[in-house]
């Protein structure tokens, strides 16, 4: 996959032509004062094709072992909402 670094500027004033890059199954590597903050990358209908072609461009890596779970967030107890805690926190 061709893989073109463009800065924020260029991308906003060439935005078609950069899309239709894209289109072509080009990737972009958005840049902002020289340092990534972004790709652009061709849809794909396949989301198993889609991870199986980020894995061989070296964009993922997969163990081909079920992913860990996560640990659970915070857990709000007593009567008042998580929103009322915030609210209370931004006091």
């Amino acid at each position: 996959m061709l893989e073109t670094t463009i800065g924020v500027r260029d991308l906003k004033t060439h935005l078609s032509r950069h899309l239709e890059t894209v289109k072509q199954g080009g990737m972009l590597v958005i840049t902002e004062h020289g340092k990534p903050i972004g790709r652009i990358l061709p849809f794909v209908e396949n989301a198993q094709a889609a991870t199986q072609e980020m894995i061989n461009s070296g964009l993922a890596a997969w163990s081909g072992k079920k992913p860990a779970v996560l640990q659970s967030g915070p857990v709000v107890t007593g009567k008042r909402s998580l929103a009322d805690l915030l609210l209370e926190d931004r006091e």
